[in-house]
């Protein structure tokens, strides 16, 4: 492919841009050299899709929008610009129109439900001595301290949000389902992904962390998704 697109990663609930740093370099490795990663404040689905939707206006060119966890309502509710030639959910949310994660998750709860609490100022936490089981139980414990001290906590009123107008409905799709997730329901990804008739779907035996754990394989579906949609 002789002009890659440029690729944006939205990360998710309890972590922040540096969860994608393996994808960042094995998609570098592969010659894509226009590479942003989304902070996101994590404070309302709108705060997230405002900053998300002013980065990609930034980019000149083609995008290809990836989304982890959240990051995946993020792209349903900004994704339609027009620069944006593909989405590509990693073990995401796809909220339909009036949809919230929140609601999604409650249709099949996930294994570590239990695992989320909220603190005083209305913030949800992942225990940390259960983080590792919960979200990434096939990443390395050194690794996996890191990201459960490092998480970002998400306002939980962000988990009512609801999505407007899916953008997957108008832009082509990919998807990852992550067979032993324990934070989304692997059914539910499975029907979110059924639902948006992506291009692709890929099944991967893998935690919620897929984007930490196989990044060769989501680099893979990212490079496909790049690859079908250039112009």
């Amino acid at each position: 492919m002789a002009d890659k697109p440029s690729i944006v990663l939205v990360h998710g609930f309890w972590g922040g841009a540096a969860h994608w740093s393996h994808v960042i370099t094995e998609l570098h490795r592969r010659g894509f050299g226009d590479l942003h990663a989304v902070e996101n404040p994590l404070t309302s689905l709108a705060d997230d899709a405002e900053r998300t939707r002013k980065m990609v206006r930034q980019v000149a060119g083609p995008v290809v929008l990836v989304g982890h966890s959240y990051g995946g309502a993020v792209l349903s509710e900004m994704g339609d610009l027009p620069n944006v030639s593909a989405l590509v959910y990693i073990a995401a949310f796809a909220p339909d129109a009036g949809e919230s994660p929140g609601q999604i998750s409650q249709e099949h709860p996930p294994a570590a439900f239990d695992n989320i609490v909220p603190d005083s100022d209305g913030y949800l936490w992942i225990k940390q001595d259960k983080f590792q089981e919960s979200f990434c139980q096939d990443l390395s414990a050194d690794e996996a301290l890191v990201m459960s001290v490092t998480q970002k906590a998400p306002l939980a009123s962000t988990f009512g949000d609801n999505v407007t107008a899916p953008a997957w409905r108008v832009k082509p799709c990919w998807y990852q389902v992550s067979a032993q997730d324990r934070m989304i329901h692997p059914d539910n990804e499975r029907r979110m992904a059924a639902r948006m008739n992506p291009v692709k779907t890929i099944e991967l035996d893998a935690s919620h962390a897929s984007l930490a754990t196989h990044p060769g394989e989501v680099s893979d579906l990212i490079e496909s998704a790049a690859r079908e949609t250039a112009g």
